[in-house]
């Protein structure tokens, strides 16, 4: 695990790391970390901004200044393990890490059952089981899985989806300035070669057609 943290300049403590970086190609460890730390800045102005504006909060007052975030990794295939495809966390304030667990069961829910685990809180216990988290949502931006918690359930909600949207456009900035670095190449790699998986799949193959 590596890491980031940073404070913000409302005074909220800033925390990142990511357990996965499956954009190594486009991104070193401590980029990917630089730019987790970025969008948290971006999200502990926005939890200070809805803590502090009282009546004037557009979806309510936040009721804390803290906030944990899990992001899963959208390249992790469905064989992969919850706990093995969590690309990264994000925590705000003092004790936005004791949110951690609500944020990564509601990923995690999210990530088995193919929908916002706030739907199968309400209408499908059945799918949930012994330990699920009871309360809140998940947000998905084209695959981009997060959790968040701390707030009211619609807070997290909104939470997840912004930084879900931001970091699905953070990613696809820096993906448009490497083809255009890189040019006409046929694989998202530094040499321009396939993943070992997919040599894999076709390694059992030693023939030509007669």
């Amino acid at each position: 695990m590596t890491g980031a943290e940073t404070v913000s300049p409302d005074g909220l403590n800033v925390h990142v790391a990511h357990r996965r970086n499956p954009y190594a190609y486009l991104l070193t460890d401590d980029e990917l970390d630089a730019l987790l730390l970025e969008l948290g800045l971006k999200r502990a102005a926005a939890i200070w901004r809805n803590h502090t504006a009282g009546e004037r909060a557009p979806r309510g007052a936040y009721p804390r200044p803290m906030m944990g975030f899990v992001l899963m990794d959208a390249t992790a295939g469905p064989w992969i393990p919850n706990d093995s495809a969590v690309l990264g966390v994000v925590v705000i304030g003092d004790r936005g890490h004791e949110y951690l667990p609500n944020a990564a069961a509601k990923a995690g829910c999210h990530r088995r059952l193919g929908r916002n685990n706030g739907e199968a809180v309400h209408v499908d216990p059945h799918r949930l089981g012994s330990g699920s988290f009871r309360y809140g949502h998940s947000a998905e931006v084209r695959g981009q899985i997060v959790g968040a918690s701390s707030q009211s359930p619609d807070q997290d909600l909104h939470e997840a989806g912004q930084l879900a949207a931001d970091f699905v456009a953070a990613l696809g900035e820096r993906h448009l300035a490497w083809e255009h670095r890189r040019g006409p190449e046929d694989w998202l790699s530094p040499d321009n070669a396939p993943a070992p998986e997919y040599r894999a799949m076709i390694d059992w193959y030693s023939g030509r057609p007669s």
